[in-house]
């Protein structure tokens, strides 16, 4: 028997083929529903119910002109984002996928020093399905730095200590063995003292374009020297004349130019060290004069001693900050203390005199010693330099020996001569 539906299918693949496409599968024929049976027969013969029309909105009102447009409504709060998790390797199904990976340390450039690194793992579990793999972190192995020589002691004023202490002592040995094996002999040390000296000082004045007559100056100083212990006083005054009309005459070889000021440099040299340095030569010229050395050389030492260990221990005022830092009140009453001191016991035991002269003798050493430390701070801080030399290690040059020894040598031998005549 013949299907009803089988031509409708021939059809479709016949007109398929006319069109050249594929052919389309055939329409389900749908069944057909009958009535009803809870809808009567009036209910179907009568027209559909109209739908409901909706009311349409009144028209808006334009805006007067001039009005600003109204500004459009706030946007919605967006929902909060998980947040992005850093090195942390993507989920695999398989365990064997989600192993970690092996960091490779990145090579230095050729031209910086090569530095190891090493990788740290911070979690060593075996990674798990659907959890994260372990982190590989990347650490900068630091090289052993070689450990730092150590310094040498230094003092509150920046020197070195044991060397300062060392050089001091061998000094005032020498001086002493001078005194008491063969007294001329002190003359001769001062003599190449003063003149290394003035050759210091004229080099410390070279940069700042000062040049100094230094060929009479020294001739001179020698023979200021030679006078003093042959002729005393007056010796030493002619000495110091002939010497500086040698100075003014080198000169003028030289030029007009910077005339003046050269020759004020070489007076001032002349006056400041062979003239009073001459002073220390009429100190030995006596019979008891090692005595009289010992009582000045040591009061001075005093000065600087009892002045920086006071300072160091009680320094806390300044005396005078624009010219030399370390120096306190403080400690210029610990060099007053110390200086009467000694004062005192030589003036009792060694001179027999009265201690009241002692002290005298003590106090004023204090003060001049002092005066001439800030005046030689002062030189230098004109010159901007820190020690006029490097000759004796722990101290600096000469000069920076002498600065208190000149002045006292002059002071010294004023005040003996008075208070314990010859």
């Amino acid at each position: 028997m013949r299907n009803k539906d089988e031509p409708g299918r021939r059809s479709a693949a016949a007109r398929a083929r006319r069109i050249g496409g594929r052919p389309q599968p055939a329409q389900q024929p749908t069944q057909r529903r009958g009535p009803d049976p809870g809808v009567n027969f009036q209910q179907r013969l009568a027209p559909p119910a109209p739908a409901p029309q909706q009311r349409a909105a009144p028209p808006r009102a334009a805006p007067p002109r001039g009005t600003p447009p109204p500004s459009p409504p706030p946007a919605a709060p967006r929902a909060p984002q998980a947040p992005v998790r850093q090195n942390v390797a993507p989920r695999a199904a398989n365990p064997q996928a989600a192993a970690p990976r092996q960091a490779v340390a990145p090579q230095p450039a050729p031209s910086q020093p090569s530095v190891m690194r090493s990788a740290t793992r911070t979690n060593t579990a075996r990674p798990i399905e659907g959890r994260a793999a372990p982190r590989i972190t990347i650490r900068p192995a630091t090289a052993p730095t070689p450990a730092a020589e150590p310094a040498p002691r230094t003092s509150r004023a920046g020197r070195n200590l044991p060397a300062a202490i060392g050089v001091g002592v061998g000094l005032g040995g020498v001086i002493v063995g001078s005194l008491f094996v063969w007294r001329p002999s002190f003359a001769f040390i001062v003599g190449i003292a003063v003149l290394y000296g003035c050759y210091e000082l004229s080099q410390a004045l070279r940069p700042s374009g000062v040049h100094v007559s230094l060929a009479p100056l020294m001739a001179g100083s020698g023979a200021l020297l030679i006078a003093a212990w042959e002729r005393g006083g007056s010796g030493l005054v002619l000495a110091l004349l002939v010497t500086l009309a040698a100075v003014f005459v080198w000169r003028i070889s030289d030029g007009a130019y910077g005339y003046t000021r050269d020759i004020t440099a070489s007076a001032f040299i002349l006056l400041y060290l062979p003239t009073l340095a001459a002073f220390a030569v009429l100190l030995v010229h006596p019979h008891d004069g090692a005595a009289r050395v010992l009582a000045f050389a040591v009061t001075v030492v005093c000065s600087d001693t009892g002045g920086y260990a006071t300072g160091v221990l009680f320094g806390k005022h300044p005396m005078a900050p624009i010219v030399s830092k370390a120096k306190t009140w403080e400690g210029f009453s610990g060099s007053v203390l110390f200086c009467s001191t000694s004062g005192v016991l030589f003036m009792i035991y060694v001179f027999h005199h009265e201690w009241w002269k002692g002290l005298l003798f003590g106090a004023a050493i204090a003060i001049t010693a002092t005066l001439g430390d800030l005046g030689e701070s002062m030189i230098k801080r004109d010159l901007d330099i820190k020690d006029m030399g490097d000759l004796l290690p722990g101290h600096g040059g000469i000069m920076d020996r002498l600065d208190s020894m000149l002045p006292c040598a002059a002071v010294a031998f004023l005040m003996l001569s008075h208070f314990a005549p010859v």
